[in-house]
């Protein structure tokens, strides 16, 4: 068993992590809630994509975050950032709380949800193929889905001799030819998907570093892949903290209602957003888990036509 240890900068509390899906639920990707701890297990995104890890994470009364896992040893760099990145522990929160002090709402809510910061996917891989599978069906289809796919393709990593199956690798993808629920071009997409993956064009950092215009280009350009998909894999599976989702209405929803707005365009998006500066994305996850949890469950249209105008 190997340890390592990540301490947060800026206020971060694990059990808001953990109930950020309800337990890490499978729409974002494999693991599982055990007593205070949150276990992650996932494809580790390394050359090759060489095996799959779980990993325990567990928070001391002094913030800092402990993590064993049972992966190689020279995996443990790899699994130790992509566990950062999915709680967004790789990026320095130091000013988050400053937001909600020059912000009520935000501060409200920051204060609601113990500084809750977003919970990504663990790779812009396993990102898209979740938003590509789940096009136009429902959440809980979708996660039934991905659970049949792990079982039937994916690796099981283990903790203390349980077993924590984790979403196939891409190598495991390209051996996929029929799924129940799952239609016949999606399984194809996956294919192109996997291909994608495999050669560096979904690499996580690599996308994240580039212009955000750009990344979004070559994202559209994979199988399966539209505006909202593009914007949701680069800000939900790369874990961009500063960007603003445009094509995303519920986003849009939830600001007009808790602001008390009737609508809500790209300028005044932008001019309330302003003031989230470098959190914009942090803020815009909290409103929206704020509004959804007041509201309970929505509806989700992907993929709709882009907007003329660009946050």
């Amino acid at each position: 068993m190997l340890e390592f240890e990540i301490r947060p900068q800026g206020p971060f509390d694990l059990t808001a992590a953990r109930d950020f899906a309800g337990g890490f639920g499978p729409g974002i990707g494999g693991g599982a809630v055990a007593g205070e701890s949150l276990i992650m297990s996932f494809p580790v995104e390394a050359p090759g994509w060489p095996a799959s890890a779980a990993v325990e994470l567990r928070q001391e009364a002094d913030g800092l975050i402990r993590g064993r896992t049972e992966a190689p040893q020279e995996l443990l760099d790899a699994v130790r950032r992509q566990a950062m990145r999915s709680l967004s522990l790789d990026h320095d929160g130091t000013g988050w709380a400053g937001v909600g002090a020059r912000d009520p709402v935000i501060g409200r809510l920051q204060d609601e949800h113990r500084f809750l910061r977003p919970v990504c996917f663990y790779s812009a891989y396993e990102a898209v193929t979740s938003f590509v599978m789940g096009h136009r069906i429902a959440r809980r289809q979708l996660a039934l889905i991905k659970e049949r796919i792990r079982d039937q393709i994916g690796d099981r990593p283990r903790l203390d001799g349980v077993e924590f199956p984790a979403f196939p690798r891409p190598d495991g993808c390209l051996e996929l030819h029929e799924v129940r629920g799952l239609a016949a071009e999606k399984v194809r997409w996956l294919h192109g998907l996997a291909e994608a993956a495999i050669d560096g064009r979904l690499d996580t950092e690599r996308l994240r570093a580039l212009p955000f215009a750009q990344a979004l280009r070559e994202l559209r350009a994979l199988p399966g892949v539209g505006e909202w998909t593009a914007e949701a894999v680069l800000l939900r599976g790369c874990g961009v903290a500063d960007e603003i989702p445009a094509n995303d209405e519920i986003s849009r929803e939830a600001v007009a209602e808790l602001y008390d707005l009737g609508h809500v365009d790209d300028a005044t998006w932008l001019e309330i957003s302003d003031g989230w500066r470098p959190y914009r994305m942090w803020a815009t996850v909290l409103l929206r888990v704020g509004w959804q949890r007041r509201r309970g469950p929505v509806s989700y249209r992907r993929d709709r036509p882009a907007r003329k105008s660009r946050c």
